[in-house]
């Protein structure tokens, strides 16, 4: 799993992405005991009442809750949060969310690593970066680049990547489709197009999913100062270096595109036929 996990450390939280997770963690100095808890339930919202399952496959003391929302039609997004008791006594807070699928598992297996400290330094990365690990490949980035979170690059008029690396074509696929329908059904303006076209991306040659988003008219401040009308949207499911990989790229009418069609950051890892 350690080839495919990437991580951020911000403001006292551990952020994860792996196999289309999105996880958080973040320790308390606060003995775990029922008044702390609750004093940490309230901040997530969680009313007491919902604090009395426990997760038994868990050799320790650990409370645990999770929910479900269709976040669009066809899109559930489930999540759960296991307050555990830490080596030291203190509580701590590990939070899953993941669309389409459930792996209790790998969450408890996860919550465990947490709790050991196991989680590999190497995997953690900065939010001022230079570099990135794209799936087991270092590549440097142009300009001014910075993590918008795990595995998810903005460059300014360089374009945009997001990235979950998966041990599965079929996971890799499914968390894709996903994605591009809570782009395609998202309120604030209107696709333009909707195709599929073959690129090379990390060497081999792949079908891609083309989105072009239109927002002309759309009353927003931030699209009137850049003067921006479409956003170019590029989605790709496909094997790379014995992993799989889902892969959102996306790019503004007003960024920098050279002859190749694409910005420079999209270039590091596809090529337009």
């Amino acid at each position: 799993m350690f080839s495919r996990l990437q991580a951020i450390y911000s403001n006292k939280i551990d952020f994860y992405k792996v196999d289309g997770f999105e996880i958080s963690s973040e320790k308390f100095d606060l003995e775990f005991n029922k008044d702390n808890i609750k004093k940490v339930a309230r901040k997530l919202g969680v009313k007491g009442a919902d604090l009395s399952q426990t997760d038994p496959a868990l050799k320790f003391s650990n409370v645990y809750f999770e929910d479900s929302e269709e976040k669009v039609k066809g899109v559930v997004l489930h999540s759960s949060c296991y307050l555990i008791e830490g080596l030291d006594h203190k509580l701590t807070r590990i939070s899953f969310w993941v669309a389409n699928k459930s792996d209790k598992d790998f969450e408890r297996d996860f919550v465990g690593l947490v709790r050991n400290n196991a989680i590999p330094k190497e995997v953690f990365n900065s939010i001022e970066i230079d570099s990135i690990n794209f799936a087991g490949r270092k590549i440097a980035v142009p300009g001014i680049c910075r993590n918008m979170g795990v595995n998810d690059v903005q460059c300014p008029s360089s374009g945009q990547m997001s990235w979950n690396v998966h041990k599965s074509l079929t996971d890799a696929s499914s968390t894709l489709d996903d994605q591009l329908t809570v782009i395609r059904l998202q309120r604030g303006g209107k696709i333009l197009s909707d195709t599929v076209v073959n690129v090379i991306f990390e060497g081999k040659e792949v079908a891609a999913k083309k989105m072009v988003y239109g927002f002309k008219g759309v009353n927003s401040l931030l699209l009137k100062m850049e003067g921006a009308k479409t956003l170019t949207v590029y989605g790709v499911a496909a094997p790379v270096r014995g992993n799989f990989v889902s892969c959102l790229m996306s790019f503004w009418d007003m960024d920098f595109v050279g002859k190749t069609g694409l910005p420079v950051l999209l270039e590091k890892v596809m090529v337009l036929k």
